[in-house]
């Protein structure tokens, strides 16, 4: 019905900078709001980064200044540029998004994540 497909995670050295993209396709009727989350091992889910439908975007502290979130409504494509990256940035990346089936009819979705490792 709905998937969410994440690419560009990988290896890089701290300071080095990445570009996560997610693209969402299926039969949909509108994306609301967008948003990574990223999980390391042995630690909860935590919400980085979100973006309204309107581009209002927030962070969580720990990357404010250095990740930028963008949506292009047009690709129904959400990105994460990831910039002065540190060690403890690695972790797996999800995108989640809410869309709109119908009118009416809604459901949260999952991609089912892109690696990020931060090493020298």
């Amino acid at each position: 019905q709905v998937q969410l497909v994440e690419s560009g995670g990988g290896l890089v050295q701290p300071g080095g900078s990445l570009r996560l993209s997610c693209a969402a396709s299926g039969r949909i009727f509108s994306i609301h709001d967008m948003a990574w989350y990223r999980q390391a091992p042995g630690k909860e889910r935590e919400l980085v980064a979100a973006i309204t439908i309107g581009g209002s975007s927030s962070y969580t502290d720990s990357v404010k200044g250095r990740f930028t979130i963008s949506r292009d409504n047009a690709k129904n494509t959400v990105y994460l540029q990831m910039n002065s990256l540190k060690p403890e940035d690695t972790a797996v990346y999800y995108c989640n998004a809410r869309i709109f089936m119908t009118f009416t009819r809604f459901q949260d979705y999952w991609g089912r994540g892109t690696q990020v490792t931060v090493s020298s």
